[in-house]
């Protein structure tokens, strides 16, 4: 019986010693996302030519 790439990384994962550097992969992809949609969000509002509303953005 051969084992997929896949099975392999699979049970890597799941060995006890790995699952809190998974949930600490997981916060930094979640966290990496919020900063991007904000970037974004800041982006558009200059282009807009709303600067003055970024400060206002980031306190809300």
């Amino acid at each position: 019986m051969q084992i997929t790439g896949l099975q392999q990384f699979l049970e890597i994962l799941t060995v006890p010693d790995n699952i809190p550097i998974i949930a600490m992969m997981i916060l930094v992809m979640f966290f990496t996302y919020v900063a991007l949609k904000q970037a974004r969000r800041n982006d558009q509002l200059i282009e807009h030519g709303h600067r003055e509303r970024i400060i206002d953005e980031m306190r809300k």
